[in-house]
């Protein structure tokens, strides 16, 4: 046993808006004119039923575990108690795919927003085309100064940066309400019912309906990463180890909820004709506000509010991706740099700026890149959340006697069904499926190959440097006050 090196720092209120603010980031002021046209309003709302479940499933493996195991790191713990030094390091290294893919998907899609409001005016310096895509130098360089930004505030401290995190949650849930409370008043029931499911002029109408569900249902993962976040920081929150699980669940929820009242809010104001201009034109959220309202203006409320979004996800993987470098980096597994803290501020700062570094260069690739990353943070995830649950079930065998301050009921039950539906949706992206866009298309599998071959490098290299001490794990003493 050994002493946590971190300050306890954040509370009820930090961890709630760190979970709650990565998920609903700024997928939904981009991408729910997408869900919308490729599964229908039902479909949609199907769709994000069947993966929302499926994270619930897996965050009660989580709230388990990491109530018992509060220690940085988050799913490097686990799986390591489940399966080894080996096991483990597929586990986190595939997590960590997922936060630095999604923070330096948010460093590139942050100048798209700024496009949206200062128009073709934005797009000054043309550098390089990647693909078709020209890549503009103000475009770079909007990605590139919010970077250092994003990285020296985490540097500072993960207060600091909750602090940050709740400001932007609240702006981002103020307008997201508005958007609701207006589209209640000014929608029409018809918009729903004539585009209940995507429905295609040649071939089966089923096969397109349950393809558009099934394509849906492949992009959630993405949108629900952030509450494995806390077990991530779970050496710096300070509330008892109990309460940490109920707050786990409880963000999941609101994030579920979130998004189903956004899907509902969108078709219900917006014909679906004009949201088919939209998706061609602009971004289908922002002009649902605008049709909601009646006014161009709160169409750029909405934008400012995802402008917050893309900051809250990007903030929140930061914190993600540098604790879980932390923590392989500690057992031996990457080099021992990226599990030093900052003599002041007690954070991760080498692991911090290799994540910043990822994002500063993001924007160098342009919008095309960012469907790609999205994928494969997607996969990465969903390969560690079917990791995790395997350990939830290994370990409730492996050590039943392990002081579980939040025991999931009917744990052998919720184990199983975690396992079943994060494997069905890790094989979606693999197996191509006829009638849904599901499986990553062979760009997203070079970020995934470029991927593994640095995980072998980092394995191969730390296994010869630390011998013996490769995989080493020292639990960290919990505090008698949190129990």
């Amino acid at each position: 046993m050994s002493n946590s090196k971190f300050d306890k720092v954040l509370g009820t209120k930090d961890i709630l808006v760190i979970a709650f603010g990565a998920m609903i980031g700024w997928g939904w002021v981009i991408n729910s004119g997408d869900w919308i046209t490729s599964a229908g309003f039902l479909g949609a709302i199907i769709a994000f039923l069947l993966g929302g479940t499926m994270v619930i499933f897996v965050g009660l493996t989580y709230a388990e575990l990491t109530a018992a195991m509060p220690q940085c790191g988050g799913e490097h713990v686990f799986s390591y108690k489940a399966m080894g030094p080996n096991g483990s390091f597929v586990c986190t290294w595939a997590i960590i795919l997922g936060y630095v893919a999604t923070a330096a998907f948010e460093a590139a899609a942050l100048p798209t927003v700024f496009k949206y409001i200062f128009g073709d005016g934005f797009m000054v310096g043309h550098m390089y085309n990647v693909g078709d895509t020209p890549i503009y130098a103000s475009y770079v360089a909007v990605g590139c100064i919010v970077s250092v930004i994003i990285t020296l505030i985490n540097i500072r401290g993960a207060k600091t940066a909750a602090i940050l995190q709740t400001i932007l949650t609240s702006i981002i849930a103020v307008a997201g309400l508005l958007l609701i409370a207006a589209s209640v008043v000014r929608g029409d029931t018809a918009n729903i019912t004539s585009n209940l499911f995507h429905v295609s002029n040649t071939g089966s109408s089923l096969k397109t309906a349950f393809g558009g569900i099934l394509t849906v249902t492949c992009m959630t993962p993405f949108l629900f990463i952030g509450f494995d976040v806390i077990p991530q920081a779970a050496e710096e929150i300070n509330i008892a180890y109990k309460k940490i699980g109920k707050i786990m669940l409880f963000s999941i929820g609101l994030a579920v909820t979130w998004y189903l009242l956004i899907i509902f809010a969108v078709a219900y104001v917006m014909p679906k004709n004009e949201m088919l201009d939209s998706l061609n034109n602009g971004l289908v959220t922002a002009d649902a506000m605008a049709y909601a309202f009646n006014s161009s203006a709160m169409a750029n409320v909405l934008i400012i509010s995802g402008i917050c979004g893309i900051l809250t996800s990007w903030n929140s993987f930061l914190i993600g991706g540098s604790r879980a470098m932390y923590s392989i980096a500690e057992s031996k597994m990457m080099p021992a740099i990226f599990a030093k803290l900052h003599s002041k501020y007690k954070t991760p700062v080498a692991a911090i700026v290799l994540v910043g570094v990822a994002c500063f260069f993001a924007p160098f690739f342009g919008k095309p890149v960012l469907i790609w990353l999205v994928d494969a943070a997607s996969f990465g995830c969903c390969i560690a959340y079917l990791m995790v649950s395997i350990s939830f079930v290994i370990l409730r065998k492996k050590a039943p006697e392990m002081e579980r301050p939040y025991k999931v009921k009917h744990g052998k039950f919720v184990g199983c069904v975690a396992i079943i539906l994060s494997g069905i949706l890790s094989l979606l992206y693999i197996i191509p499926v006829p009638f849904a866009a599901s499986a990553l298309i062979w760009q997203e599998w070079v970020v995934v190959g470029v991927w593994i071959l640095l995980g072998f490098f980092f394995f191969l290299y730390s296994k010869k440097k630390y011998g013996n001490e490769f995989g080493i794990h020292v639990d960290v003493s919990l505090d008698e006050n949190l129990k």
